[in-house]
């Protein structure tokens, strides 16, 4: 063998040629080489294009959000979403110098999630990673269900439809994923690009027309009650509502490692690009919507009436809803991007399944992206794609990362002694408060509406994240080689169920035979066959093996034969036992359905069984 071996060394080489791959292959493309893997990093226009769409997506609904927190009290307070989205802008001005300040002190990725491990400690580090994976699952779910409302705005025939629309743009959005980082860029570049540029027509022309007279803008509101102090109070309903506009922020931080050399500046760049694009148009288009005197109504959003007013029914209000749903839907696709480069870190630091860390055939981390799909549509499922159901979720988890994030920057620059450490300690001490006092608003207003899930999850998830970690700590203690001392020679046994004698059991048994020179053979008695002649006919064909026959009265093959297997481990006191199942193998998939799958039920039940090995040896059926 050794020239074979010598010819294998070193070579890649993928043999599997199976119609399943081939599928798989034809779905999200040909294996790439690690090699390749630098190719797959973003320049600054396509990073945007991934990262941004999640907070661009939230122009879309953010005010009709604060809208609808504010339509309980008055129509006349509708005002107050103006005061409350300028407050919002000036928190995304300091979150955004904040977070650029994390790209240039951890480049390595994990945004939230490190800052906070590696200068908080480990609960609030992980605290902070479960807000934000369950933030990415909330944000695929609320981002894709906004774009089908969006779209069955125009065409209120779909609006039944929308659940299985919405399961149909994830699975879309997860195949485009699994092909790669930057052929998903490719593909959702263009959507959200024609987005910013109809928003920003929206606004211009929005603009234009209420000074020169042509928009249509209300008759003269009645004079204001007197509000007195519960003015602030329903200031403070509008901005936590309208704090679903800083979703996503974060993500340019958390996958930062996404982006071409140099990764800081590329990453920083991009950060502020889309502060400024996001500030302009969520400020803008609140203010037009509060000059059109524009209010929530059922079964059109509030963008759609304005894109309505502006546009009139033309080409450009359709161009506009198709955008709007494009970018809505794909805002997931920052989730795509950010939630399998999170769970890579924390898979890293062993506090997740380790195979979350593994690269997939092109170069993504598949596994994440899986899950995240998964997540995302039972999610959909359980609320109905009902868009204002799941918005209220989301947004305890993301100030949750904002607030533990800029804390931990403050005890960084603590540590750290460069110049100008003083003012970017108090940057970030002033981005906590007002993160922290953000959650606590939000927690207060939407406690009733379903943040408390959010309150009841993220410590489950912190305390799952635990047990995997304990659970890696015990393997590595248990299989490290400090304690290793080379045991005697194995005593052996080997247990063989079968099912009569045939060619397939005797090929195994002779198999069974060269490992071992204790063998027994195990015949469960389900038929009620006759014993005697059982074990007659075996004795001519293996006069060497004994055979033991076990009546089974209620027919059960796995009791029997798992309680045999037992006591002979106990009265042998050996230190392996081996069940070896002869199995044969058809040459068609479906074929496998034909024959029952006992070998599959006693493998399953000694899986947990310590010292007890279970084999098959395969007999194939050839057409």
């Amino acid at each position: 063998l050794k020239p074979l071996l010598m010819r294998w060394q070193g070579c890649v080489r993928n043999v599997d040629d199976s119609m399943l791959v081939r599928l798989k292959n034809f779905l999200i493309g040909n294996p790439l080489e690690t090699t390749a893997l630098q190719e797959q990093r973003l320049s600054k226009k396509a990073a945007l294009a991934v990262f941004a769409s999640d907070s661009l997506s939230s122009v879309a609904y953010a005010t009709e959000a604060m809208m609808l927190a504010l339509m309980g009290a008055s129509v006349v307070v509708l005002s107050f979403t103006v005061p409350a989205s300028i407050v919002i802008v000036g928190l995304l001005v300091v979150l955004v110098i904040s977070y650029s300040q994390s790209i240039y002190a951890y480049p390595t990725g994990g945004g939230d999630y490190t800052v906070a491990k590696h200068n908080l400690g480990i609960i609030p580090g992980l605290t902070a990673g479960a807000a934000l994976l369950f933030d990415y699952v909330l944000t695929v779910a609320v981002s894709v269900t906004a774009g089908i409302a969006a779209i069955t705005s125009a065409v209120p025939a779909l609006h039944e439809h929308r659940l299985g629309l919405v399961l149909l743009a994830i699975f879309l959005i997860l195949l485009a994923n699994l092909r790669g980082v930057r052929e998903s860029a490719q593909v959702f570049a263009f959507p959200v690009y024609a987005f910013i540029t109809m928003a920003f027509a929206l606004v211009f022309m929005g603009l234009k027309s209420y000074f020169t007279g042509n928009l249509e803008t209300p008759p003269a509101a009645p004079a204001s009650p007197e509000l007195g102090s519960l003015a602030f109070f329903l200031l403070l309903r509008a901005f936590a509502s309208g704090c679903t506009a800083l979703t996503g922020i974060e993500a340019i931080a958390n996958g930062v490692k996404a982006f071409r050399k140099p990764i800081s500046r590329n990453a920083s760049i991009t950060l502020f690009t889309l502060a400024a694009i996001l500030g302009s148009l969520f400020l803008g288009i609140t203010v037009l919507i509060h000059l059109a005197g524009i209010t929530p109504v059922e079964g059109e959003t509030v963008l759609s009436q304005l894109a309505r007013q502006v546009f009139g029914t033309s080409t450009f209000y359709y161009i506009f809803q198709i955008t709007t749903m494009g970018v809505l839907i794909l805002a997931a696709n920052t989730s795509f991007s950010g939630f399998p480069r999170l769970a890579s870190v924390m898979a890293q630091d062993r506090f997740l399944p380790r195979q979350l860390a593994n690269l997939g055939d092109r170069l993504v981390f598949s596994n994440g992206v899986l899950i995240l799909a998964l997540a995302a549509s039972l999610l959909v499922i359980l609320f109905r794609a009902e868009v204002h159901a799941l918005i209220p979720l989301y947004m305890i988890g993301v100030f949750i990362s904002f607030t533990l994030c800029q804390a931990g920057l403050v005890r960084h620059w603590m540590k750290t002694d460069i110049s100008g450490r003083h003012a970017r300690m108090a940057l970030n001490t002033v981005g906590a408060s007002l993160t922290g006092l953000a959650l606590l608003v939000v927690a207060w207003f939407k406690f009733a509406d379903g943040a408390w899930v959010v309150i009841v999850v993220i410590p489950s998830m912190v305390w799952i994240f635990y047990r995997i970690r304990r659970h890696y700590q015990l393997l590595r203690g248990q299989v490290s080689l400090a304690a290793y001392k080379k045991d005697l020679p194995f005593k052996h046994t080997v247990i063989m169920p079968v099912s009569g004698i045939n060619k397939v059991v005797l090929k195994a048994l002779q198999y069974a035979q060269s490992i071992s020179k204790d063998v027994i053979a195990v015949l469960v008695n389900v038929e009620n066959l006759d014993a005697e002649k059982l074990a007659s006919d075996w004795n001519q064909r293996a006069p060497d093996v004994p055979l033991v026959i076990l009546e089974s009265p209620y027919r059960s093959v796995l009791s029997p034969c798992l309680t045999l297997v037992e006591d002979i481990q106990k009265f042998r006191n050996d230190d392996i036992v081996t069940v070896l199942l002869p199995e044969f193998v058809s040459a068609r998939w479906w074929e496998h359905l034909l024959h029952n799958q006992t070998g599959l039920l006693i493998k399953a039940a000694l899986l947990f069984k310590p010292n007890i090995v279970v084999t098959s040896v395969p007999y194939h059926i050839h057409t």
